[in-house]
């Protein structure tokens, strides 16, 4: 009876299985933030202050990832500024 199977329809996936599914995003979401440093919220914000000083920018636009490797880190600084006409 398999080739029957492969006919039927499949069902809407219940609320249990899709609250389960989100779930383990938000739990990998937070592994991820343990995983940070301490001091990296608190250097965002300073590097904010500082390039406040020469352009306005909002907190938003300041973006930094810390990627660590077998060897190494890596911290990335991501920064839009806005457009001069």
């Amino acid at each position: 009876m398999g080739i029957f199977d492969y006919f039927k329809s499949k069902s809407a996936p219940t609320s249990a299985s899709v609250a389960k599914d989100r779930l383990q995003i938000i739990v990998a979401h937070e592994r991820t933030k343990r995983c940070q440093p301490d001091y990296l919220p608190k250097m965002q914000q300073e590097i904010i202050d500082v390039i406040r000083k020469y352009v306005d920018v909002g907190s938003e636009d300041v973006q930094i990832q810390l990627e660590n490797t077998d060897d190494c880190s890596v911290l990335e600084l991501n920064v839009t500024l806005p457009e001069h006409n």
